[in-house]
């Protein structure tokens, strides 16, 4: 539980400090995430972000577990 919070918190400060490392401000943003905005309306799906995401966890947890 204290890992969690602990991965929460730096989750939280990496958001905070996106926009001065380059690295991190283009997650969001990348090719193949999905932005539809008009008058009334917005859309925003994102789907490359969410994927390198997952695949960055899987191998993550993968090494992880494999260590043990």
């Amino acid at each position: 539980l204290m890992l969690v919070g602990a991965a929460i918190f730096l989750v939280g400060l990496g958001m905070a400090f996106s926009d001065r490392l380059p690295f991190l401000s283009k997650i969001g943003r990348l090719p193949g995430d999905v932005a539809i905005e008009r008058e009334n309306f917005r859309f925003y799906a994102p789907l490359m972000t969410s994927l390198l995401l997952s695949v960055a966890l899987t191998l993550l947890f993968w090494l992880f577990w494999r260590g043990r």
